[in-house]
């Protein structure tokens, strides 16, 4: 090989590295990878989808350096993202099991990582359609095996744990595991869809088949949490429908009345939670969640303020929560409360470090999408109400599909509104784009 052709390979490379196709493919293999996590793991093994996370980080690594220019160091993770995943690292140190604590760690690292690189390889349309690509296909698959299951074999898929209820109207579960974790991923999927209608990123067709895909699948999914999680996101778009159409002059009074709206919500839905909890049919299952946020509470006692060590999901052999379970005979792999589980894992420091965390990635895109006229602009903190209202059901946002997604809102919403843009004298990031009519859309 001459002098000139070995200058002449590393601009090739880099280019590749650095180039939208590669970015875009490289989005869809991230979110389908992750969202697919189940079915890969019973399919092929968890060697094989952690090979699958492996080698994204690797080619993130790639990409991030290819496009160092464009990057701002300073403005890469937001401060609040590194100071919660600093803190679950220390937790490692007066963990019960510190080797099984560090991988854990390097799993949710590991997904931050693919998260954060998404979020400055892509702008929220791109990351959307992605999504609502990924989406599309995985509920579809989740319909065609639920038909299969119970429809044409008339018997269960055990070791992807479908139960072939769709004859019965459900519930179902699809590919996904459970019915709550289907009810989460089809209402994460109708924002998705919703805005791609609205933005007229897809045809129409392909429109209406995905909203009534993932209504369809989210009714048959008969989980408790869909309501809660539709009735939460219907009353953000109309609070943020209001304050975009507020002068701009008077939407800080709204932004502020709306804020105290919602904590008086809150106290109420607190006050009534019985008569809520008898309405939507699921005191049962209430009952079993607070006796094991009681349980888990009464271990905090032992470490309050910095908790027993990062796990993220629950390893059942380890205390305490072998003991949690066992005091309740149950087998939970979650504290069913993302809230409850930081608090447990990381005590009361943890807990202000998540929540400050997920407070600001709202704050910073909730005032995006009220001060740009572009619809776009909303996924971002519709997306964080779901997950952050989910949050109170169940720990999804602590690991898999659920962390990832709270760590692409908060970079979203930390490219436009970090503090450290003001220091940044380097080139910004990405800037979101203004949405274009015409049907296929930037991809």
């Amino acid at each position: 090989m001459t002098d000139s052709a070995r200058d002449a390979a590393p601009p090739r490379w880099v280019g590749l590295l650095a180039s939208a196709a590669l970015a875009r493919a490289y989005t869809i293999a991230v979110l389908g990878a992750v969202f697919s996590a189940f079915a890969i793991e019973k399919i092929a093994g968890r060697v094989t989808y952690t090979s699958i996370i492996v080698g994204l980080f690797v080619i993130g690594i790639g990409m991030l350096v290819a496009r160092r220019r464009e990057i701002s160091l300073v403005r890469l993770v937001p401060t609040t993202l590194v100071l919660f995943v600093a803190w679950a690292f220390a937790s490692i140190f007066w963990s019960q099991d510190a080797p099984s604590s560090f991988w854990s760690w390097v799993s949710t690292a590991g997904l931050a990582f693919l998260a954060v690189t998404i979020g400055h390889v892509r702008d929220t349309l791109q990351t959307a359609r992605a999504l609502g690509d990924v989406l599309r296909v995985l509920l579809s698959i989740s319909l065609g095996v639920e038909i299969v299951a119970g429809l044409l074999l008339d018997m269960p898929i055990a070791f992807l744990g479908i139960q072939g209820n769709i004859a019965q109207l459900g519930p179902i579960q699809g590919i996904f595991g459970t019915r709550n974790l289907l009810g989460f991923v089809a209402v994460i999927a109708l924002i998705t869809f919703l805005i791609e209608y609205r933005t007229q990123s897809v045809r129409i067709g392909v429109s209406v088949y995905s909203v009534v895909l993932a209504g369809g699948l989210a009714t048959l999914s008969d989980s408790p949490t869909v309501l809660v999680l539709a009735v939460a996101v219907g009353l953000t778009v109309g609070a943020l429908a209001l304050v975009r159409r507020a002068r701009p002059e008077r939407r800080s009074a709204l932004q502020w009345t709306l804020g105290g709206i919602v904590v008086a919500g809150l106290a109420i839905g607190y006050a009534a939670r019985h008569p809520i909890i008898a309405l939507l049919g699921a005191g049962s299952d209430f009952a079993m969640r607070v006796n094991l946020w009681n349980t888990m509470v009464d271990y905090l006692r032992s470490n309050p303020v910095q908790g027993w060590g990062w796990f993220g999901p629950w390893n059942l052999g380890e205390f305490p929560f072998s003991a949690i379970n066992y005091a309740l005979r149950t087998t939970h792999a979650t504290g069913l409360n993302a809230y409850f589980d930081v608090l447990l894992q990381l005590g009361w420091i943890g807990l202000l470090l998540f929540g400050a965390f997920a407070g600001v990635a709202l704050v910073r895109s909730w005032l995006d999408a009220s001060e740009h006229r572009s619809v776009i602009y909303a996924w971002t903190p519709l997306v964080l109400v779901t997950l952050l209202v989910d949050s109170m059901f169940e720990s999804f946002t602590l690991s898999g599909f659920g962390w990832l997604l709270l760590v692409l809102c908060a970079v979203r919403a930390g490219q436009s509104r970090s503090w450290r843009r003001h220091i940044d004298t380097g080139e910004s990031g990405p800037e979101l784009p203004h949405v274009q009519g015409g049907q296929g859309g930037p991809r």
